[in-house]
Formats: C-alpha cells, structure tokens, sequence
C-alpha cells in the first residue's frame, strides 16, 4: 500500500502552529475541534501514511499547556442520542473520552451541559458527573441566538451561563458529536474572560475541507460525501478572497455563520481578530500531503465506500434518499462507478460463478460440504452469497457461502491462507469439526442459520492453532488484513461487519438483505 501522507512532518508543524496561535492572543486560547481527535477513519482512508489517532499525537505535545473541555447537549442527553460509529450513547462517550484523555496525561478539567432548560436526565447526569469529581457547567439557551447580537453579547445572554473555571493557556473544547454547542461555548467563555480583563482568544480545528486544496480536489469532494446526511456543501470563502486576493476552501456553515461570530467578536472586543473563517483555522493537514494521486485515488475510493454505506441504510429503512442522491451526484461529478472499485466487481464474478455452479458449492478449496440442516431439516432458504478482498499488494480474493461456512467467514479463511503462504487445497478446520457447532446453533439455540461466522471460524482456529501448525500461522497472519478493501453481495450481519472493523478492513456491501 502506497503512502500519501506524511505523518512525522504533520506531528511537528500542526503542534508548532497551534503554540504561534496562542501566542498571538497573549494570555488565552480556546481551541474548538470539529470531528474526532482519535479514531478518525476517515482522514486515514482518505490520506494513507496518516494514524487515526495522529491528532491526539499531535495534541500530546501540548498537554503541559492545555486542559480539556467536553461539551454535551441537554437536549441529546434527553433523547439519548447515540454516535452512530460506535453505538453508545453521548452521555456515555463524554465518560469514554474522559477516560482516554486522562490516560494520556491531559487535564481533563471540566464538562459544559448546553441548551440547559431543566431537563432532569441531564440534571441526573451532571450529579453523576460531580460524584466522579469532575466540574460541571451549565449553558442555556439564548433567545435569538445566534442572530440576536445585542442580547447575546450582554449580562442577559452569554452571562446568564456559569463561568467555566480554566487554568491553564491553552483549552481544547471537543464533544461527542456536531451540534453539541462547542462553538457557543467559547464564545460563552471570551465573553466572560473578557469581563474578568483576560485577553482570550478562539480558533477552531477542522480537519476537512482541507483550505490549502482545490474546491474540486477528490480530499475535499470525499468530504462532502462523508457529510451528505448533513447537507454541507464545500465552498470558496468569499470573505477571505475579498480580504486577501486568496482563493481557499471552507464549508457552507461556517460561511454563513461568520458574519454573526465577526459581530459577536466585535460586541466582546469592539473588533474582530479574524477577517474569514479560513482566518480562524489552524489546520495545517494540506501541507503534509506527499503524494497527491495517491491520496486522490483513496478519495475516490472512499466516495464510493459512502455510496455503498448509504444505499445499504436506505434498504435498511433509513429516510435518506437525499443522501444517497448527493453521493451518486458526487460520483457523476468525479466519473466514478461502482465497478471502480476492483473488489465488487471480483465479489460479483464470484457470486456469478457460484450460482452457475452445483448446489454443493464449496466455498474453501478442500474444506469438505454437506447440506445446511437445522433441527434435521435442510434448511433450503439459505441464498448463495459472495465475497472478494483486495489486500494491499493489489491481489483479489474471493469466496461465496457454502452450508458450512458464510461469505465472509470463508472469504476469512481464504485470504489468511494466501497471507501465511499455506496451499489452498490445505483444510484448515475439517467438516467433523464444524458439524458439532452447526449443531449447536441450530438444534441447541434453535438458530436457522447453520453457517459459521467471522467470529466462530476465529474462536476454532484458534482452539486448532495449539495443534495445528497451519491454524497458528493463519491466525498470525490476521494483521495483515488491515487496510484491505472488502465487499460483500449481500449486507453483512452485525458480527461480521464487527469482525472486520476491529481487522481495519474497509467493507462495502451490495444494498441487499437475505
């Protein structure tokens, strides 16, 4: 796998701007962060050579300086709203993301509850909070805001909000997830700096679009496939081209915001630091871009991953046509069909020759079939269905269901065969010793489905591996899955699509449910 990013030189010039950034406001900084400060997937899929958690790297540098602020919505506590990636809720991941930063040495010195109007699960969670030792603010909603700058910028508006108590220089704000009310809250806490005399100051970290990267480049149209359930939109900043003769890349919202927070700005200090939005970043991602058709091609590819992901949630029964029609406008846009992507079109050929096959098909070389039972009965209803990886040489592996084993827990077998070097031919889990959990699953638990998945295939390899040689190496040889491309023909079930996150596989799958 090629690299397009260089992430030592990131490391070093991203923490080095953000300490010129605080100097420049003398005794303050608040620093807002949008998207993730770890786990960001996204940016690594999309700039290969960068670590998902590279921003929390970077930020390390800076911890003796800086403490954390995690902002949570009152509202979302209420309706336990739950981060789509990781399936908690955002109460929850405000106690997770404690717990990281704390690990990491950071000063993780308080929790702000915003748009406050009394509600009692978030009254409930701020107790809990405080019984952890942890300080806890509340911020409430603003009539008017964020248009009403007379009221917002008064005692009656940002000084309604409790003060939250900081120490130290530097302060990041981060939160769960988008419309936590990060952005308020700093304006919130220059307001009440600046009535206590402390000259503070706010810039925000957003890592994409990338400013310093054409409107069009594949980076920044990736990004609004990534955001397209939320309808932003790229956009040239009008503000900095006017102030500065400079073309750069921002997104509609902060666009459209910018002339309230230069207002806000100008009620707190009487004058605005910032002539743009593009003014107010710190990214300095664009820079660290060594190859840049490496970098593109993994854009594109990732423009097609969204298009996968949002076609599957509308079979699924999400209300998303909109997104799904951005994405395939995006691909129009950028000439991309799904055939691009090599693995769908070698997991759609695998499925072609299965079906044309007998119905005894068998999905692992060697390993040994016999007809799908439950309770007794062969269970005719199970549908042949097909998978194909592309590891990061380039090679294609492919698999399709047997009464066996699944799509994906052949396609397992399959690909860390190749990886240990083991012969195809070569059985590494026997049909005896299948049979006894097929078993299990169907007669004991009463399960319909007798084939073996992605987390069952892994838990007999590795019972296997204490006598079998080729079973050890195959297992040893799962590291290497990670940042292979993986597509299905049909929608994965919840375990393997579980299995091939935690492997660092990219799946994509045909927007069909069997």
């Amino acid at each position: 796998m090629q690299l397009g990013f260089d992430n030592e030189k990131y490391l070093q010039i991203q923490s080095q701007h953000i300490k010129e950034r605080i100097s420049r406001f003398g005794d303050k900084l608040y620093l807002e962060f949008g998207g993730k400060l770890f786990d960001d997937h996204h940016a690594s899929r999309v700039l290969p050579g960068f670590q998902p958690d590279s921003k929390l790297k970077m930020l390390t540098q800076l911890r003796d300086v800086a403490e954390v602020v995690f902002v949570i919505s009152a509202a979302d506590i209420e309706k336990n709203k739950v981060r789509a990636d990781l399936g908690i809720t955002y109460d929850k991941d405000v106690l997770r993301l404690r717990d990281v930063f704390t690990s990491r040495g950071f000063m993780v010195s308080s929790v702000v509850i915003t748009h406050f109007n009394g509600q009692s699960s978030a009254s409930a969670f701020r107790k809990h909070l405080e019984r952890m030792g942890v300080n806890v603010y509340y911020h409430y909603l603003i009539e008017g805001y964020p248009s009403n700058i007379s009221l917002i910028a008064s005692d009656e508006g940002f000084g309604k909000n409790e003060f939250v108590e900081t120490t130290r220089p530097l302060v990041f704000i981060t939160a769960p997830g988008p419309g936590s009310g990060k952005m308020a809250v700093c304006l919130s806490q220059l307001y009440g700096e600046h009535k206590r005399g402390v000259k503070a100051g706010y810039a925000k970290f957003e890592t994409f679009p990338i400013w310093n990267l054409p409107l069009k480049h594949p980076i920044n149209l990736a990004y609004e496939a990534a955001t397209a359930d939320l309808a932003d939109v790229n956009m040239i900043d009008p503000f900095h081209l006017e102030a500065y003769g400079q073309t750069t890349v921002n997104y509609n919202r902060d666009i459209e915001i910018f002339p309230v927070l230069n207002a806000l700005f100008e009620g707190i200090y009487g004058e605005s630091p910032y002539k743009s939005p593009t003014d107010m970043g710190v990214n300095m991602i664009g820079f660290c871009i060594s190859n840049d058709e490496v970098c593109s091609e993994a854009s594109r590819q990732e423009i097609i991953r969204r298009y996968y992901n949002a076609l599957c949630n509308f079979a699924d029964g999400r209300d998303n046509a909109t997104e799904v029609n951005t994405i395939k406008l995006l691909m129009g846009q950028m000439k991309l069909t799904t055939a691009d992507r090599r693995c769908t079109v070698a997991a759609r050929e695998a499925l072609e020759e299965a079906q044309a096959s007998t119905p005894s098909v068998q999905a692992c070389g060697s390993e040994q079939e016999s007809e799908p039972v439950i309770d007794g009965q062969a269970d005719t209803s199970l549908s042949i269905s097909a998978a194909a990886v592309e590891l990061t040489d380039g090679t294609l592996i492919t698999s399709h269901s047997s009464s066996l084993l699944g799509a994906s827990a052949a396609l397992l077998l399959n690909a860390t065969k190749h990886l240990a070097g083991i012969p195809h031919h070569i059985k590494l889990i026997s049909q005896e010793f299948i049979e006894p959990i097929q078993h299990t699953k169907t007669t004991l638990l009463h399960g319909r489905n007798p084939r073996l998945h992605t987390d069952e295939v892994l838990v007999a390899l590795s019972v296997l591996s204490r006598q079998d040689e080729n079973c050890a190496r195959a297992l040893a040889a799962l590291p290497l899955l990670g940042g292979c491309q993986i597509h299905t023909t049909e929608i994965l079930n919840e375990i393997d699509c579980k299995i091939f996150k935690k492997l660092g596989c990219s799946v994509t799958s045909d927007p069909v449910r069997k």
